[in-house]
C-alpha cells in the first residue's frame, strides 16, 4: 500500500498556489467537454491549473510529469424555484439589473435550476492515489497546510471562463453627466402626483419620462416592432433642447433610470433627489413600478434566446440526437459563432483536418493547448461530432413544449475566447456579424495551416475583373482570392411593387394615428436579379487610364475565374441609409436549390482585346493641380523637409477630408488610402471609395506606395524571445530567423508577431529571392518563407447544389438572433443553439448566408480496373463515380486530349 505521507512528499515540491495572472481551467478540461459535472469530473493540475477529464489527464502527466492533482466532481440536485428559500430563511435572488457576470447588480453566475453536492480530493498519478482532505491531518503540519492553502486557494479563484465572461460582459457602466450639477429647471412648475401619469400628448400610460427641467411628462421611443412610445420625449428635447429626463415608475431610494438626450445614453444624476423635489417628488418614498432599461435589454435578450419569432417556433419539431446532432450553447449572444462552426464541420475537408487527426494535432500540441488553435479546432470538432454531447437535457419541472427537445450540448468558451483573442469584437459578449465572423476563422486557419493541409482550399476561388477604358477601348483583367461571394440586393427588382407601396402607406398613417403598425410585407427579390446585379458592368468616372496617361471613365465587370468546391454567398441585407445610419433590408429571396454559375466564368483576354499598358499612374496626375497630391520638397532637389512627414515618398493628402471621413467611424488607414486612390477629389468621391472597398482584407491596412518598404520596427536589444513562442512560428511553415524577428519586432508577443509576419509577406518574399544568392536551394527558401506560387485554387464545374444556410432575425448585425440549416442524410436540420431538430419547412428564402456544395457528373460506368475504387467507395455515388477516381481521371484525361487532336487535324488538313 503506497504510504500517504511520502507520496505527497514527492509531489509536495510541484505544488503551488494561483498567482495573479494564473488561469485557473476549473470548470472545462483542456482537450474535451468534460466538466466537473461529468462522471469522471475534472483533474486540475495543481502546478500549471490546467484541468483535464479523465479521458485525457494521463496525456497532460506523460507529457509534462505533473502528479498532483485537484479532483473536483459535481452532483447537481434540484433546487426549489420559490423565491426565497423557506428551510435557511435566505432573501430572495434579485433580479439582475446591469449587463454582468458575477458582479453587484449583475448576473448570478451559478445555475439558477440547480445546486450541486461537491466532492474534492487530491489525486496523485500514475496511480491515481486517492486522498481525501480528512487524510491530510495524518502527515506533518507543514505539509499539511502546504498542501490544504493550495486546494483552498484554487477553490477560491476566479476560473479562467469566469474571468473571460466578466471582461467580455462588465462595460455598461455609467457616467455622471454633464448637465446634473448645473441642470436649469423652470420656476412655477406643477407638482408631479407619486401615480396615475400620462403622456400629455397622447395620453399613454406606459414608458413615460419626466423631463428633469420643465416637469414634461412625454412617452419614450418606439421600439422596432411597434411597441413603447410615439417619440413625443424626444421630439420636445429637439424643441426645447432641456437635456434630462428620469423614467416614471423605475425612482426608488436607490436612484432611478435617467437619460441624457444631448449625450446620448444613459446617465448618473447624483443630484436626483434634488431636482426631483423640485417637482414635489421625494424619491426616499417612491416605490418601483416599471420596468428599468437594464431590465428591459435583458428581458429582450432572453427572449432572442428562446427563438419564438423563426419561422418555425409553431411546429413541435422532432429532436435530433447523435454524432454530427450536437448542440452549442449560448455563450451570451454567441448564436453567431455557434451557426457558423457548426456549418463548417459539416463539410468533409474540415472534419479531416481537425476531428480525424485529433489525436496527432493534440500529440504536437504545446503544454498549454488552451492557447493552441489546431487543439482547440479539434476539440471543438470532435465535440460536434464524436455524439458524445448529443444527449437530452434532463426535464426539469416547468418546461415549455419549446425546451424538451433542448440537448447539454457543449460550451466552447476555451474556443470562443481563443479565437476572439485581441478582437475588438469578437473578445466581446455583444452580438456579431456571422459573415464577418467566418472571414475570421478562415483567416486564423491560414495563418495555422502554411505546413499542412488547408481545409480552407475547398472555399478560395480567383475573381477575373475586367476594366475597359471606355476611351481607348483597351483592357486590363486581375485576378484576386475570395471565399465569399457577396450578392447586392436589387431592391427596384421587387416583384411586389404594388403591394411594397400599400404597406408602407399604411405603416406611415399608423404611426400618425398610434396605431400598431399593419402586418409585415417582405420585397420578394428574383435570385436572378441579384446575380445580374454581381454580374453587371460598374461605371467607373475616375479611372486612371494607362493607354491615355489621364483619368477617363471605364467599366469594370467580374467573373469567376474559378469555382471552388463549396461555394459561400452573402445576401447583402445590411446596409446604410440616407442617414449613413445602417439598416437591414428585410426581404424574401427565391434561392434555388440547385445553382448553375456556368455563364459567369471568365475567358480573360479575349480575341481583338488589346490590353492596357502596365504602366502605375503618377502621384500628380495631369488634370490635378500640382501639389494637390505628391510630395513635399523642392523640385530641384533630391531632399525633401516634410513637416508631416518623415518618408520621402509620402502622399500629401487633404487631411481635412481624412479627418471628415474618420470621424464617420472608419478606419483612419482606410481613409488615407481613399483619399489617395481618388486624387484628393473630396469627400464624395473617397467615401464612394471607401463604401466599393469595405470589403477588401486590406481595407484597414497601412497606405504602402509600390516600392516602398515599410519601416523596420526592430527594437534594439531587449530580452530573447520565448523558444516556444519561436517553435509555434516555426510550426507554421516560417524559418527561426524570421521567427525571432517577428518576436522582436512585437516586445515578445506571440499574437502581435503572428499578425507582424502576415503583414510583411513581401518583405519574406524578397528575403527568400536573396537566399538564392547566397547558395541556398529555391526550396529550401520557399519552405522557410511564403509560398511564392500563391494560394492553391481548386476549379471544376459552376454547378451547385445547396446544403446548407445561416439566417439572421433582427434589425442589425449587433442585435437579434442567428441559427442555422444543414441538409444531412437527405433531410434539413435546424441548429438552434442547443436545440437540433429535423426541420419541417426551412425558410430558405430569409437566408443571409449561403453554402453551396459542387454538383459532380455522375458517368454511368462499370467498376474501375486502374485503381481500387469500387461500388460502396467514397467516390461511388448512384451507379457512377464523381471525379474522384484516380483510374477514371486518367480516361478523361486521354479522351478529352484525343478530341483535342481530332480538332486539330480537322482544321489543319481540312477533313471533314
Amino acid at each position: 500500500m503506497v504510504d500517504v505521507k511520502e507520496a505527497l512528499l514527492s509531489v509536495l515540491p510541484s505544488i503551488r498556489l494561483p498567482r495573479a495572472g494564473d488561469r485557473v481551467h476549473k470548470d472545462e478540461c483542456a482537450l474535451s467537454f468534460q466538466t466537473p459535472e461529468s462522471d469522471g469530473g475534472l483533474y486540475i493540475c495543481m502546478n500549471t491549473f490546467l484541468g483535464y477529464g479523465r479521458s485525457y489527464v494521463e496525456r497532460h502527466y506523460n507529457k509534462t510529469g505533473q502528479r498532483a492533482f485537484l479532483h473536483l466532481k459535481r452532483t447537481p440536485k434540484p433546487q426549489k424555484s420559490d423565491d426565497s428559500n423557506s428551510t435557511t430563511g435566505d432573501p430572495p435572488r434579485k433580479k439582475p439589473t446591469r449587463l454582468a457576470i458575477g458582479m453587484e447588480g449583475g448576473f448570478d453566475m451559478s445555475d439558477e435550476q440547480y445546486e450541486y453536492d461537491e466532492e474534492v480530493k487530491l489525486v496523485i498519478l500514475p496511480e491515481f492515489l486517492e486522498i481525501q482532505r480528512e487524510e491530510l491531518s495524518a502527515v506533518p503540519e507543514m505539509v499539511r497546510d502546504r498542501v490544504s492553502s493550495a486546494i483552498d486557494a484554487i477553490l477560491a479563484a476566479d476560473s479562467a471562463s469566469r474571468k473571460q465572461e466578466i471582461q467580455a460582459w462588465d462595460g455598461e457602466v455609467r457616467q455622471v453627466s454633464k448637465h446634473a450639477f448645473h441642470l436649469p429647471q423652470l420656476e412655477g412648475v406643477p407638482r408631479i402626483p407619486p401615480c396615475g401619469w400620462r403622456c400629455s400628448v397622447c395620453d399613454l400610460r406606459e414608458n413615460l419620462w419626466l423631463n428633469l427641467t420643465d416637469g414634461s411628462i412625454l412617452c419614450g421611443r418606439r421600439y422596432f416592432d411597434g411597441s413603447g412610445g410615439n417619440n413625443h420625449a424626444v421630439q420636445h428635447y429637439k424643441e426645447t433642447g432641456y437635456p434630462l429626463a428620469v423614467k416614471l415608475g423605475t425612482i426608488t431610494p436607490d436612484g432611478a433610470d435617467v437619460y441624457s438626450y444631448d449625450e446620448d445614453d444613459m446617465v448618473i444624476d447624483p443630484n436626483l433627489a434634488e431636482h426631483l423635489s423640485h417637482f414635489g417628488i421625494d424619491m426616499m418614498k417612491m416605490q418601483k413600478t416599471d420596468k428599468t432599461m437594464t431590465e428591459l435589454e435583458i428581458d429582450m435578450n432572453q427572449r432572442i434566446g428562446e427563438w419564438e419569432v423563426i419561422q418555425e417556433s409553431g411546429v413541435q419539431l422532432q429532436p435530433l440526437y447523435g454524432p454530427g446532432y450536437t448542440g452549442i450553447r449560448n455563450l451570451g449572444n454567441s448564436c453567431y459563432l455557434n451557426s457558423t462552426m457548426q456549418v463548417l464541420f459539416s463539410i468533409p475537408a474540415f472534419q479531416r483536418k481537425y476531428v480525424e487527426c485529433m489525436e496527432h494535432i493534440y500529440q504536437k500540441a504545446p503544454s498549454d493547448p488552451t492557447q493552441d488553435f489546431n487543439a482547440q479546432v479539434a476539440k471543438l470538432g470532435h465535440g460536434l461530432m464524436s455524439g458524445e454531447y448529443s444527449k437530452p437535457a434532463p426535464e426539469r419541472e416547468g418546461d415549455t413544449p419549446d425546451q424538451k427537445g433542448i440537448q447539454d450540448g457543449i460550451a466552447p468558451r476555451m474556443f470562443k475566447s481563443l479565437i476572439g483573442k485581441g478582437h475588438p469584437e469578437f473578445s466581446t459578449n455583444r452580438q456579431q456579424d456571422a459573415q464577418e465572423y467566418f472571414l475570421h476563422f478562415i483567416n486564423m486557419v491560414e495563418r495555422n495551416c502554411r505546413s499542412s493541409s488547408n481545409p480552407n482550399e475547398v472555399f478560395r476561388f480567383l475573381v477575373e475583373e475586367k476594366i475597359k477604358c471606355l476611351a481607348s477601348q483597351k483592357v486590363k483583367y486581375t485576378q484576386r482570392v475570395e471565399y465569399i461571394l457577396q450578392l447586392p440586393v436589387p431592391m427596384e427588382a421587387a416583384l411586389n411593387k404594388e403591394e411594397l407601396s400599400a404597406y408602407e402607406q399604411a405603416k406611415l398613417q399608423a404611426e400618425q394615428d398610434h396605431r400598431p403598425p399593419p402586418e409585415l410585407v417582405r420585397a420578394r427579390i428574383p435570385f436572378t436579379c441579384c446575380l445580374q446585379a454581381f454580374a453587371a458592368p460598374e461605371q467607373l468616372d475616375e479611372f486612371w487610364s494607362a493607354a491615355l496617361q489621364a483619368k477617363s471613365s471605364a467599366l469594370k465587370t467580374s467573373r469567376f475565374a474559378s469555382f471552388p468546391d463549396y461555394l459561400v454567398i452573402q445576401i447583402k441585407k445590411f446596409t446604410f441609409g440616407l442617414d449613413w445610419v445602417p439598416k437591414k433590408l428585410d426581404v424574401s429571396i427565391d434561392v434555388p436549390e440547385e445553382l448553375d454559375l456556368s455563364q459567369f466564368r471568365g475567358g480573360g483576354l479575349q480575341e481583338g482585346e488589346e490590353e492596357l499598358p502596365d504602366v502605375a499612374p503618377p502621384l500628380v496626375t495631369p488634370d490635378e493641380p500640382k501639389g494637390s497630391l505628391g510630395f513635399y520638397g523642392n523640385d530641384d532637389d533630391d531632399s525633401y523637409c516634410s513637416p508631416h512627414f518623415s518618408s520621402p515618398t509620402s502622399p500629401m493628402l487633404d487631411e481635412s477630408v481624412v479627418t471628415q471621413l474618420v470621424e464617420m467611424g472608419f478606419p483612419t488607414e482606410a481613409c488615407r488610402k481613399a483619399v489617395y486612390y481618388t486624387g484628393n477629389s473630396g469627400a464624395e468621391a473617397a467615401m464612394t471609395w471607401v463604401m466599393s472597398h469595405m470589403d477588401d482584407p486590406d481595407f484597414a491596412q497601412p497606405l504602402v506606395l509600390s516600392g516602398v518598404s515599410a519601416p523596420s520596427s526592430v527594437p534594439p536589444g531587449g530580452d530573447p524571445p520565448s523558444e516556444e513562442h519561436i517553435a509555434t512560428i516555426i510550426s507554421m511553415g516560417f524559418s527561426h530567423d524570421q521567427a525571432v524577428r517577428a518576436l522582436r519586432s512585437t516586445n515578445n508577443s506571440l499574437e502581435r508577431a503572428v499578425d507582424w509576419i502576415f503583414s510583411h509577406i513581401d518583405d519574406l518574399d524578397a528575403e527568400a529571392a536573396m537566399d538564392l544568392s547566397e547558395g541556398r536551394s529555391a526550396a529550401e527558401s520557399v519552405s522557410e518563407s511564403l509560398p511564392a506560387a500563391g494560394p492553391r485554387v481548386k476549379d471544376g464545374n459552376g454547378r451547385y447544389e445547396l446544403f446548407a444556410f445561416i439566417s439572421h432575425m433582427g434589425t442589425s448585425t449587433m442585435c437579434g438572433h442567428y441559427v442555422c440549416h444543414i441538409k444531412k442524410e437527405g433531410r434539413w436540420v435546424i441548429y438552434n443553439d442547443q436545440k437540433v431538430c429535423a426541420s419541417e419547412k426551412p425558410p430558405k428564402d430569409l437566408g443571409y448566408i449561403y453554402f453551396y456544395q459542387r454538383v459532380h457528373s455522375l458517368i454511368p460506368l462499370p467498376p474501375c480496373h486502374i485503381c481500387i475504387y469500387a461500388p460502396g467507395s467514397p467516390s461511388w455515388r448512384g451507379g457512377g463515380w464523381d471525379g474522384g477516381c484516380p483510374g477514371l481521371e486518367v480516361a478523361v484525361f486521354m479522351i478529352n486530349l484525343s478530341k483535342m487532336f481530332l480538332s486539330f487535324f480537322t482544321r489543319a488538313f481540312g477533313i471533314s
